[in-house]
């Protein structure tokens, strides 16, 4: 039987038709195609990439280096408030949203877990195995504060780390101990026209938490341990409290020390009126600024003082994570892996000052003769003492406690074995 000429006509159409869509899938995947099979390369992807207010041409030139690595991947710089305070709050809300806007964000030191509770950033574990990032490249202490649960949530940018500056010109050894320390500063107070002995930072703020932090840990103690527990009454922890009630109602240190941040502490002595000092790194660049500082020349860095167990200093700095809603992970993960490895810390380091959480990175020459500070043994000593403060998805409710609770320990309204115990329950409570 002879077939209609329409059944025909029909077969000619259906095979120029898949003819037609062979043709536009070939042309579809030559302009990306499969992500899987493809990768990031074959395509032009924008990231937005948050942080705060950078004053240096640090991120413009890591920025810049990178898109140079990585052509088709374009990235936009969204400048966030420099108040850390308000760049969190700015952060929670977006992501609160489940906010895609953003890719890739800065986070203080303090922010990975709970960023990593709440569900806003992506654990990078798959994408250091892939690559081969090895985390012992890095500066530990750095490292464990993004490591919340067993997963690494961030990686770290640069580091900041407590340390005792001390004057040159009236003391050549740093004291090596907490005890050394009191008898020190209590003879050199009054030398070369100094008021005080030791300055600290002994307000009820955040930078109290830092001190306490390191008492307690130069003393074998720990406020949480890294199953999340509440571990501060404990002998170690007490002991580390006492000394730092010792150290803060001494004669040598201002009488009105609990109205005392960074600023005040520093600015007292640039002018001249310490002999020593427990600030971060920032402090030696300020010292030996001649429009600013009447000791010029005159400044040393060391670790802080140790007690039973050594030396401690509280982990400052900031890391780096990729949005948990990001339409772009991979090519986030480039960026990330990019900035916060050794040619984007080195960028940090010579463009932005910045201290790299990788320690070989101290041993290249164009960093050193950028940042002269980083050869000093005594800095990269006070770095690889850096222990972080609690890594817990609720800090700031936990910094509050301890905070309130040391805060009445130095002002002579509970004793330190009672802050220890107060701390552990409150802290226990909160972490229920």
């Amino acid at each position: 039987m002879k077939k209609p000429k329409w059944t025909s006509l029909f077969s000619i159409l259906l095979i120029l038709s898949l003819i037609l869509a062979a043709c536009s899938s070939n042309e579809d995947s030559g302009s990306g195609g499969n992500d899987d099979e493809k990768g990031s390369d074959e395509k032009e992807v924008t990231i937005v990439y948050a942080r705060g207010q950078d004053a240096t041409k640090a991120t413009d030139e890591i920025i810049k280096a990178f898109e140079k690595e990585h052509p088709n991947i374009k990235v936009e710089f969204r400048e966030m408030p420099s108040d850390t305070g308000a760049q969190h709050d700015a952060y929670v809300t977006a992501l609160n949203g489940k906010s895609s806007e953003i890719d890739v964000m800065d986070l203080d030191v303090v922010w990975p877990a709970e960023f990593a509770q709440a569900g806003y950033v992506m654990p990078l574990d798959r994408f250091l195995k892939k690559d081969g990032i090895n985390l012992d490249d890095y500066n530990e202490g750095a490292v464990t504060a993004a490591n919340f649960q067993g997963k690494q949530w961030a990686m770290p940018k640069f580091i900041d780390a407590g340390m005792l500056f001390y004057r040159t010109d009236i003391t050549e050894e740093p004291p090596k101990t907490w005890d050394e320390l009191m008898t020190e500063a209590s003879e050199l107070q009054g030398k070369e026209g100094t008021k005080f002995g030791y300055l600290m930072q002994a307000k009820q703020y955040e930078g109290l938490v830092c001190n306490a932090v390191e008492f307690i840990a130069s003393y074998g103690g720990a406020i949480v341990n890294e199953d999340g527990e509440a571990v501060v009454d404990s002998p170690e922890a007490i002991n580390g409290l006492k000394k730092l009630v010792e150290v803060a109602n001494a004669d040598f240190v201002p009488k009105n020390i609990t109205t005392f941040t960074e600023t005040e502490s520093h600015t007292s002595f640039i002018e001249g009126e310490s002999p020593f000092i427990r600030n971060w790194p920032y402090q030696y660049a300020l010292a030996n600024d001649e429009e600013q500082s009447k000791i010029v020349g005159n400044v040393g860095v060391a670790p802080l003082p140790a007690g039973d167990a050594g030396s401690a200093a509280a982990l400052g700095g900031w890391m780096t994570a990729i949005n948990k809603f990001s339409e772009h992970p991979q090519e986030a993960w480039e960026f990330v892996k990019f900035m916060t490895g050794p040619e984007g810390q080195k960028i940090s380091a010579i463009h932005g000052g910045l201290a790299p959480t990788i320690p070989s990175l101290f041993e290249d020459e164009e960093i050193l003769e950028a940042n002269p500070f980083f050869k000093e043994e005594g800095f990269v000593n006070a770095l690889e003492s850096a222990v972080s403060r609690p890594v817990v998805p609720n800090y700031p409710e936990i910094s509050e406690i301890i905070q309130i609770e040391v805060s009445k320990a130095i002002a002579g309204e509970s004793t330190p074995e009672e802050a220890a115990k107060a701390m552990q329950s409150k802290i226990d409570s909160a972490m229920k």
